[in-house]
């Protein structure tokens, strides 16, 4: 008969702050992986990454430079003079476009050597730089309704409403809101300032 022993369980390497450290961790984990999935789907269903090409909106943005548009915005508010706007080119719908919205659903606009003019009153655009103006004459022509006149900012290199004329509110998706590329650009597309004097 063997004598009975009193066996101690080993000792574990495993405190009481390792067990913790460990519990802290996966929360963590787990968080962070709920905000990027999160992040995921607010850039995927209401964000979308677009790519500007050409100069037609400098100043405010340059060729190559990353911006996200708000693709719902026009579902809750309407579409307002000055907002920087993407919208499919009328004349060839595999194409986008970005421009600014300078004249809207029935008013009447008119440019008379470089300078815009709705319903016969002059539109300030602090936007437009002196060097990037042209002296062109155009119209008078009235905003058909559900429409939008668009004007690049870099008024002597871009092909606007001024060519294709005014866009219909269905091909406009999206509203220019942030800039994240190149970074020295990062941050948000301010609004315009602009109004009719």
């Amino acid at each position: 008969m063997q004598e009975p022993t009193n066996a101690t369980p080993a000792p574990t390497t495993e405190g009481p702050a390792s067990s913790s450290l460990r519990h802290e961790l996966r929360g963590w984990t787990r968080d962070l992986l709920l905000a990027v999935g999160l992040a995921m789907v607010i850039i995927i269903f209401l964000y979308q990454p677009v790519k500007v090409e050409g100069t037609s909106m400098a100043p405010l943005l340059t060729d190559q430079e990353r911006i996200f548009i708000n693709k719902f915005v026009y579902r809750f508010e309407p579409i307002g003079r000055g907002d920087v706007v993407v919208f499919w080119y009328p004349l060839d719908r595999s194409k986008s476009f970005i421009k600014r919205v300078v004249g809207l659903p029935g008013e009447t606009v008119e440019i008379r050597q470089g300078r815009v003019y709705v319903n016969g009153k002059r539109l300030s655009e602090p936007y437009v730089p002196p060097q990037f103006t042209d002296v062109s004459t155009f119209g008078p022509v009235r905003v058909p309704p559900d429409e939008y006149f668009v004007m690049g900012d870099h008024r002597a290199s871009s092909n606007d409403s001024r060519v294709f004329g005014p866009v219909p509110n269905r091909y406009i998706y999206g509203k220019a809101v942030f800039a994240y590329w190149p970074m020295e650009r990062f941050g948000s597309i301010p609004p315009s300032a602009e109004h009719v004097k």
